[in-house]
């Protein structure tokens, strides 16, 4: 019987680091920063989406209230070279918990940056005391230009599991609860550039032919809690965000256990009682051979080239 509190194995998919995405440099870099945050920028303009370094214990996560280490905040954006006003556009919440969007407002307030997503996302901001001017609620469908980035807003679902959903229907202030930290609206958000377009999608749903039509090279696709699912219901995912948008390359995100710290220690998988992520990779494995798509495992903290200058 396998114990819960162990974790599967990754040596097996230890060829997929550090792989090129694409030959060539400049154009549109990507830098991948732990559970479903992602730097990207084009030497003129940066984005990121959620951007949660704070990653507190599952004991606080499960009986405390958690809120930002703005010291390990601020140690994460120098490491990742945009610990300094002005260097960042936009902070971009694809959803409303905490692992997503609670370090969001700090992040920036800290650089100046735009705190964008759904209503819950801005409630957040509000109760750190962010002025108005300072948030950018999106419907469903928005298009917002940050420089020569387009940034499209499909409204989809959260994955199967959500253990808070809802909105969050008034400011919310640190410290608080886990689980106060409410779903708002999930975002598949399409980077839409004149080299090419990334999806970040941060959560493991989907609803049936919601991404029909909307195409991108490259696709930074969560699996939280894939694992779990079961195989048709991975098949009908890889379908429906992979196949749907014509991908060439699938970066998986939200795999790793976001209670281990950035700074000090390496990257783990969630432990069994959360998800199995040799599970989820080896069905990307077969799915990508099957399709002919790349696959390619994120290395944290190293910039890649997704979109080279043609």
């Amino acid at each position: 019987m396998r114990w819960p509190l162990g974790r599967p194995r990754m040596d097996a998919f230890a060829g997929l680091v550090g792989v090129p995405v694409a030959e060539g440099d400049g154009g549109v870099s990507g830098m991948f920063l732990g559970t479903s945050s992602v730097l990207l920028r084009d030497g003129d303009t940066a984005l990121l989406t959620d951007g949660f370094f704070t990653r507190p214990g599952w004991l606080r996560v499960g009986l405390g209230r958690i809120a930002p280490d703005r010291e390990v905040i601020d140690a994460c954006l120098r490491r990742a070279g945009i610990g300094h006003a002005g260097s960042l556009a936009a902070v971009i919440c694809v959803h409303s918990h905490y692992d997503h969007a609670m370090d969001a407002p700090v992040i920036a307030e800290r650089l100046g940056a735009k705190l964008v997503g759904s209503h819950s996302s801005a409630n957040i901001g509000r109760g750190h005391g962010l002025p108005e001017e300072a948030l950018r609620t999106v419907e469903d469908g928005e298009t917002v230009r940050f420089g020569d980035f387009e940034v499209t807003f499909v409204v989809g679902v959260h994955c199967p599991g959500d253990l808070a959903p809802g909105a969050i229907d008034a400011p919310l202030s640190p410290p608080a609860r886990a689980r106060a930290y409410r779903t708002g609206e999930a975002y598949s958000v399409f980077f839409r550039h004149p080299l090419g377009t990334v999806l970040v999608h941060g959560s493991a749903g989907f609803v049936p032919g919601r991404l029909d039509g909307h195409r991108a090279d490259i696709v930074y696709l969560g699996i939280g809690q894939l694992g779990k699912q079961d195989d048709d219901y991975r098949r009908r995912y890889w379908a429906e965000i992979v196949r749907a948008t014509g991908a060439e390359v699938v970066i998986p995100i939200h795999w790793d256990d976001f209670t281990t710290p950035l700074l000090t220690a390496p990257l783990r998988p969630f432990p069994y009682f959360a998800d199995d992520v040799a599970v989820s990779m080896r069905f990307l494995v077969e799915q990508s051979r099957r399709d002919g798509v790349r696959l390619v495992l994120p290395d944290l903290w190293r910039e890649t080239t997704l979109l080279p200058v043609r």
